[in-house]
């Protein structure tokens, strides 16, 4: 994603940052904090130069303990399970391919730093969420059509739907048998359930908003569609942080609070994407102008303005697909923007009430308050 464009200003005071030495060990470099500049979003902290380091220390240190994992699969699914991480090809020759930033392993091993444990103690949880992370997404990519993902055919295209199914089985298989392996396995197995109900749920409702009229009493409300993206993108991102707390030796309150603040965080991060997919710069976000009133997404912006006396004629023009500058247009002048961007700011707000509630590591907090604003800010 890109930056905002929400006139929030606000200036906050860095953390000390860990930093490798030449030898391996760590220090403490402070930085200082700049102020966010006029169209970016409320940040949680500063710091986010450094997150790309964050995230490359957080894979450096889940990777090995993945790829063991994968390797115990059978052959051919390991493959399959291999290619959808990108590191390898159709027939298993090795590969480079983008496999994601890592954000969810991430905040699994700074959940763990972060109650006062060291980062390893949250690489089972991060091999975990990153698996139930990679299951989701074959499954969505036969659920949407999706033919391409990163760059190349996604795994249904590459195998064959019935296959994809099969890895996708075998990588949520894996994930519980990770999780069940470890000292305390039997409550952040508990921890993992309670998420992937909700990911299945806002999974169904997303699939079901798409055959939902435009307008009408059956209309999809934008309070329904906070409680989906809540569930369909919040619950891992929250998952991922309270597992990391919980095999970390937090207690239930620190493992709640932070669940919180991820689920908070998915729910902005949605309406952002939300905002993007309609005024965002293509040069920046990779996509069409108004690619989502294109594809006659019923997103939160949209919602908003079909709730307003210009929605019979928005919805008129979503449907017949026609002008979506228009459609743009009379989106914002019924508020739709403006109440998108209010309330990704409320959810982000409600992120730091959440993390400020508990008493967390000061290192590792404020990296993982780093990477909250981190996804609000940038394409992940």
């Amino acid at each position: 994603m890109t930056a905002l464009p929400m006139a929030v200003q606000a200036e906050h005071v860095a953390p000390a940052v860990r930093r490798p030495t030449p030898q391996g060990d760590t220090h403490d470099a402070p930085r200082t904090a700049r102020p966010t500049r006029q169209g970016e979003p409320y940040a949680l902290a500063a710091g986010a130069d450094d997150i790309p380091w964050v995230l490359d220390r957080c894979r450096a240190l889940v990777r090995p303990s993945l790829e063991e994992a994968v390797g115990r699969l059978h052959p051919w699914v390991g493959e399959m399970a291999a290619y959808s991480f990108g590191w390898c090809e159709v027939g298993g020759a090795p590969a480079d391919a983008s496999g994601g930033k890592g954000v969810r392993q991430a905040l699994a091993v700074l959940g763990a730093e972060a109650a006062g444990a060291p980062g390893r103690a949250g690489v089972a949880a991060a091999v975990a969420v990153e698996l139930v992370h990679t299951f989701s997404l074959l499954h969505d990519d036969i659920m949407d059509g999706d033919g391409d993902r990163r760059g190349r055919p996604t795994a249904w295209k590459a195998y064959g739907t019935g296959p994809a199914v099969l890895a996708g089985d075998a990588l949520f298989a894996l994930a519980v048998e990770t999780l069940a392996a470890e000292p305390g396995g039997a409550r952040a197995v508990r921890t993992l359930s309670v998420a992937l109900g909700d990911l299945v749920r806002g999974q169904a409702d997303d699939l079901l908003f798409a055959d939902r009229p435009w307008t009408g009493p059956e209309r999809v409300r934008p309070d329904e569609y906070r409680a989906m993206a809540e569930y369909k993108t919040g619950a891992l991102l929250g998952c991922a942080a309270a597992l990391g707390a919980v095999l970390g030796g937090a207690g239930s309150e620190t493992a709640a609070a932070l669940d919180r603040a991820g689920r908070h965080l998915g729910v902005a991060f949605q309406i952002v994407d939300d905002v993007l997919g309609i005024w965002g710069d293509p040069g920046v976000t990779g996509k069409p102008v108004h690619g989502d009133l294109r594809e006659r997404k019923k997103t939160f912006p949209v919602l908003v303005a079909l709730g307003s006396p210009m929605g019979v004629r928005i919805a008129d023009l979503l449907e017949s697909g026609e002008a979506p500058e228009t459609a743009a247009t009379l989106i914002e002048e019924a508020g739709g923007r403006s109440a998108a961007l209010t309330e990704a700011r409320r959810h982000i707000t409600a992120v730091e009430t959440a993390l400020a509630g508990v008493p967390l590591t000061a290192g590792a907090a404020g990296e993982l308050r780093s990477l909250l604003g981190y996804l609000v800010q940038r394409d992940v």
